[in-house]
């Protein structure tokens, strides 16, 4: 069973903002209006939870490799894609970033010259290949070069271990793995994990003639990118040398004419358009995306031409992109929001995508805003505390790589963005708009099944709708909120139930799984004209609908903590927790009890510097007068009290467990069955020891 590691943690502190409300700067900059679209047809006055999204823009009935031609006949000598090597500072002895620039001209040549060497090592019309990279120059050509070929694209999380990379490969019968030889760490530029001990867990003789994988027996080549030189610790180890020399290796620098990505020239023979073996049809399976993995059971989803162009299409109309836009996107490439909301809006519309390094670092997002002045930002919402706290410290510390002024000047330039992968806070959402000027910042919700934006605020909502809810249904989808004992029932407005949505961004199915395909992707009789299509994809999360189409996400229906059969939505009291001064994040599960079935359990971060005790170390402090040491402590019994303070005495705590980190997916939602699983052996733990 293929299963997701933890990634990082993406954040541990959290800026307060600096103004209210009616501070923020709103109508500074002339809006355009072609930005102000329908979000739903005569959404207003709705008394069921189901809302349809408007036919206009159009479906684009084309493949993805037909737009993308388009596009470059118009924006060609536009910058596509810029891409930065991992940034180091200047007193840890890396090497400096290297930024790569493709223009659409140069990324159309590029893809083609990388196309035409897949085709020559096999690659064809349906193949599956697996592609796990950071956020580079090779991951952005590569990834219309399998388009182009008409081959399935499946972006594989670079921090999976030997085991998850074989179980996925050997589940979807994948024929070529491209692979970086080294993989780069959140957090830790420069100094990343050698892939040499996976490679020879997958293949384990490296010097053989050709490729020998005992576990993937459709494994026929493994392309590795040279990403060393980012990487000096293994550069310089033995790995490096296996990792670039081994006989059964391909390097990737040899399916291009002068191994350089960016010297592709129009007159080479390699550059030359590519053709498929068979026609492409917008319908065609083009993306294979594994599941964020919330639950222990990723599933590897099958998106079309049609599902993943639209939807990018319709989220960079919904949020108003254009091709004078710079948008920096930390979120990777391996996920949805990288290469749906990221990749495909901006491709769609000529404007720039921004990678500011292969993994995630606070530090070359923002010196990446800077540089370029971009126009927009991405993130989840500890993404964005993350880059908050680095230009505090930008400002304050010795060392700037960014200088005050520029860090100024962010307002002046910064204003599109979205935030997605869980849930933003008002106050952060107000601190992003007075610090970084990201006045037309939206919200997008959705899932891997549904290519993956169903709903979506616009800049032009209300601000209590832009942050109380994931804004309104988007074109060519419908959205209702039905009983989750009876889906048959659409619920009234106001009402919590399942969120399900339907339209042409219902996935094709899981790969090799009709089961669990026909759990979630139903067909249904819907005498409903206006509906899109009638194939709903449910969500298992819980959401309520107002009368204008607004939804609202209050948790996974799974998450409910139910105490004495009373329903608590965790989402609650994890905002209410949040808004403490000295707490950072906040995630809450149900946790077995003996009296009431189930109880509230809060793990909890800290902001840096604040001091976690248990209540007994905190009142020692006091009767000592430490008064110092009590203003930074953090103890349970005040976390309990300010829930108690803020909402009611059912939705206390019963556990607080202090943790540094939180198992997450690769889009930032906090893996809850995993809490689950640690708190039961704490308290057991616990219990023994007493």
């Amino acid at each position: 069973m293929l299963q997701f590691p933890p990634v990082a943690r993406l954040s541990a502190g959290f800026v307060r903002p600096t103004a209210t409300l009616g501070s923020v700067r709103h109508g500074t900059r002339r809006r355009d209006p072609r930005r102000c679209i329908p979000a739903v047809r005569a959404a207003s006055g709705l008394t069921k939870s189901i809302s349809h999204g408007s036919r206009e823009p159009p479906l684009l009935a084309r493949t993805v490799p037909e737009h993308f031609s388009s596009v470059v006949s118009q924006f060609g000598d536009r910058p596509a894609v810029i891409c930065r090597s991992p940034t180091t500072t200047t007193n840890n002895g890396g090497p400096s970033a290297v930024e790569t620039v493709f223009t659409y001209e140069s990324l159309d040549l590029t893809s083609n010259a990388l196309a035409h060497s897949l085709r020559s090592l096999g690659v064809k019309k349906g193949d599956r290949v697996a592609v796990s990279l950071g956020n580079c120059p090779a991951f952005a050509a590569l990834t219309y070069a399998v388009f182009k070929l008409g081959a399935i694209l499946v972006p594989l999380n670079p921090g999976f271990n030997a085991a998850q990379v074989t179980a996925a490969l050997e589940h979807l019968g994948v024929e070529v793995l491209v692979i970086g030889a080294v993989t780069d760490l959140s957090y830790k530029p420069g100094r990343g994990r050698s892939n040499l001990p996976l490679l020879q867990a997958i293949v384990p003789d490296l010097d053989a003639a050709q490729v020998e994988a005992p576990n993937v027996p459709t494994l026929k080549r493994v392309v590795v990118v040279d990403n060393t030189p980012s990487h000096p610790l293994v550069a310089s180890s033995p790995d490096g040398a296996r990792l670039t020399s081994s006989r059964v290796l391909t390097p990737f620098a040899s399916l291009l004419e002068g191994g350089d990505l960016s010297h592709v020239r129009a007159s080479s023979e390699s550059s030359r358009s590519v053709t498929p073996d068979s026609r492409l049809l917008a319908s065609d399976t083009i993306n294979i995306q594994f599941t964020s993995g919330t639950t222990s059971q990723p599933k590897a989803a099958m998106l079309s031409h049609t599902s993943i162009l639209n939807n990018g299409a319709f989220i960079a109309h919904r949020m108003g992109l254009d091709p004078s836009d710079r948008i920096v996107v930390p979120p990777p490439l391996f996920h949805c929001f990288g290469c749906v909301l990221g990749y495909m809006a901006t491709a769609t519309t000529g404007a720039a995508i921004l990678f500011p390094s292969p993994a995630f670092d606070p530090l070359a997002s923002v010196k990446m805003v800077a540089d370029h002045q971009a126009t927009g930002l991405y993130g989840v919402a500890t993404m964005f505390v993350a880059m908050l706290e680095v230009l505090e410290a930008q400002l304050a510390g010795p060392e700037r790589l960014i200088s005050p002024a520029a860090i100024r000047a962010f307002p002046e330039h910064l204003r599109k963005g979205i935030a997605a992968g869980s849930s933003v806070p008002e106050s952060l959402m107000r601190t992003l708009y007075d610090r970084l000027g990201l006045n037309d910042l939206v919200i997008c919700y959705g899932m891997t099944e549904t290519s993956p934006v169903s709903c979506m605020t616009t800049p032009t909502d209300p601000f209590e709708k832009r942050t109380a809810s994931v804004g309104r249904v988007m074109p060519h989808t419908s959205v209702k909120v039905v009983d989750p004992a009876d889906r048959s029932i659409v619920l009234p407005v106001g009402e919590r139930g399942e969120l399900a949505a339907a339209g042409y961004l219902v996935m094709q199915g899981y790969w090799g799984d009709e089961e669990r395909t026909r759990e979630v992707r139903i067909q249904e009789d819907d005498t409903d004209r206006d509906a899109h299509g009638n194939i709903w994809i449910y969500s298992g999360d819980e959401a309520s609908m107002d009368a204008d189409g607004y939804v609202e996400i209050t948790g996974r229906i799974k998450d409910l903590v139910i105490r004495g059969g009373e329903n608590i939505h965790p989402l609650e009291i994890e905002n209410c927790l949040f808004q403490h001064p000295l707490i950072a994040e906040a995630s809450v599960v149900g946790v077995p009890d003996e009296r009431y079935g189930e109880c509230v359990g809060a793990f909890v971060i800290a902001h840096r510097g604040v001091t976690v005790v248990e209540d007994e170390q905190q009142q020692q402090q006091q009767q000592a007068g430490e008064d110092e040491a009590k203003s930074q402590a953090l103890t349970k019994k005040s976390v309990r009290d300010w829930v108690r303070t803020h909402l009611s005495s059912h939705l206390v705590p019963k556990y607080v467990f202090w943790v540094d980190e939180y198992p997450k997916t690769a889009s930032g939602k906090i893996q809850k069955y995993k809490l689950r699983d640690i708190a039961k052996q704490l308290i057991s733990d616990a219990k023994a020891s007493s």
